[in-house]
C-alpha cells in the first residue's frame, strides 16, 4: 500500500520546492507553485507600482475599454488654457495670490471615481448645452474651507478651522458657487477655439449619489487642478464622461488648434468639371394655385382650369425648391420653349454655391 501524495506549502509563503508524486512505479511528476509575487503579476495587482498609468495582466484586460486621454490630443491644449486662464481669474475672484497647476488628466470609470471621492465635498452637476450632457466639478473640503477664509477676511498664515461631520451652511454653499461658475466661465474660453459650449451650473451636490451623470461602467476623463494661495488651498477635480465629448471628438483629435494639412488641387478640380457635367431637372412653372381636396377629388376629363396668367406672363424657371430666374413661354418649331428673361436670381447663386 503505497502512501497519499502530499502538498504543502502556502501561497502567501516562499516558492515551494517540487512535489513527487510516486503513485506505483510510474514516473515521477514535478510540478512548480507559484508564490504570491508572481501571481500578482500575474493578475496585474502590483500594489507597489499602482499608479495607474501601466496596468498588466487581467487588470489590463478589464480596464482595456477605458478611453485614454492621450488619444485625444487637444484636451491637454484645452487644460493648460484653462489653468492660465483659471490662475487670472481666482486672483481677481480672491484678491490673493493664487496659483493654479494642472496635476494629471488620466481616464477613469465613472462609478470607480464616486467611490473615490473623499468626503466631505461638494459636487457641482454643470451641462453642457451645445454638447447636450452633463459634467461633474468637484471641489475638497480644503479648498473649500480655504475660500470661506479668503473671501471673509481670514488671516495669512494660519490654517482654515474645520469642523467634520457638520454639512456645510448656506453661506459656504454660495461662496463656493460663486467659484465654480468663475470656473465654469473659463472652461467655456478654454473651448472656444475648439467649439462654442455653454457650461450652466445645474445643482450642487454633497452626496455623491446625487451627483451620477452617467452609468458606472462608462468611461470619463478626469483632470485634477491644485489651487494654491500661499499657506492655503486645495483641489479641484473636474470630471467629463466620454458621452460628453462624443460630439466635439474629431476636433479633439487634431495635434494642434486649427489643424490644416493643405488642400487637394486635383481632387478640387476633379469635383468641379464632375459639378459642370451635372445632370439638373429644371422646371417651368405656369401658376400655381391653392383648392380645396373635394374640388380636386370631383375633377373629370374634360373639366377646364383657369390660370391666373396672360399671354405675357413670366414663367418661373425652378430646381426643386430654388427659383433660378424668370422667363416667356411661346413656340419654336413644334416645341412649346421658354426665353429666359432675367439672369440668374442672385438667392439661386447663393443656393448652389452651399450645394458645391
Amino acid at each position: 500500500m503505497t502512501d497519499e501524495p502530499s502538498l504543502s506549502g502556502d501561497l502567501d509563503g516562499p516558492l515551494v520546492g517540487d512535489i513527487a508524486d510516486t503513485i506505483g512505479d510510474g514516473p515521477v511528476v514535478t510540478e512548480r507553485i507559484l508564490d504570491q509575487s508572481e501571481i500578482d503579476n500575474l493578475l496585474g495587482f502590483d500594489l507597489a507600482q499602482d499608479d495607474g498609468n501601466e496596468r498588466t495582466g487581467i487588470r489590463a484586460v478589464i480596464n482595456s475599454a477605458l478611453v485614454s486621454y492621450e488619444r485625444l490630443p487637444m484636451l491637454e491644449v484645452v487644460f493648460d488654457r484653462l489653468v492660465r486662464l483659471m490662475t487670472t481669474s481666482l486672483r481677481n475672484f480672491t484678491s490673493d495670490n493664487v496659483e493654479v497647476s494642472l496635476d494629471n488628466i488620466s481616464s477613469i470609470r465613472f462609478g470607480d471615481y464616486l467611490n473615490s471621492i473623499p468626503l466631505p465635498a461638494i459636487l457641482a452637476v454643470f451641462r453642457a448645452e451645445e454638447l447636450d450632457n452633463y459634467g461633474l466639478l468637484t471641489v475638497d473640503s480644503n479648498l473649500i474651507y480655504s475660500i470661506v477664509d479668503v473671501l471673509l477676511g481670514g488671516r495669512r498664515g494660519t490654517a482654515a478651522m474645520r469642523i467634520e461631520g457638520r454639512p456645510y451652511t448656506t453661506i459656504e454653499r454660495a461662496l463656493v458657487q460663486r467659484m465654480v461658475e468663475v470656473v465654469l466661465e473659463d472652461a467655456e474660453v478654454a473651448f472656444a477655439p475648439l467649439t462654442k459650449v455653454h457650461f450652466k451650473l445645474d445643482r450642487l451636490e454633497t452626496n455623491p449619489r446625487f451627483a451620477a451623470i452617467a452609468r458606472p461602467p462608462n468611461a470619463a476623463i478626469l483632470v485634477k487642478l491644485r489651487i494654491d494661495m500661499e499657506d492655503r488651498g486645495g483641489r479641484i477635480e473636474l470630471l467629463l464622461p466620454y458621452a460628453t465629448l462624443e460630439p466635439i471628438r474629431k476636433m479633439l483629435l487634431q495635434q494642434f488648434m486649427g489643424e490644416k494639412f493643405g488642400r487637394d488641387n486635383i481632387w478640387e478640380s476633379h469635383l468641379a468639371s464632375e459639378l459642370w457635367t451635372t445632370q439638373m431637372e429644371v422646371r417651368a412653372v405656369l401658376d400655381e394655385q391653392k383648392a380645396p381636396l373635394k374640388t380636386l377629388l370631383d375633377l373629370k376629363v374634360g373639366d377646364t382650369l383657369m390660370l391666373n396668367v396672360g399671354p405675357d406672363s413670366l414663367v418661373q424657371l425652378r430646381a426643386g425648391s430654388v427659383v433660378l430666374t424668370h422667363g416667356r413661354m411661346g413656340r419654336r418649331n413644334h416645341n412649346i420653349a421658354v426665353r429666359v428673361e432675367q439672369p440668374l436670381a442672385p438667392s439661386a447663386q447663393r443656393s448652389l454655391r452651399e450645394f458645391e
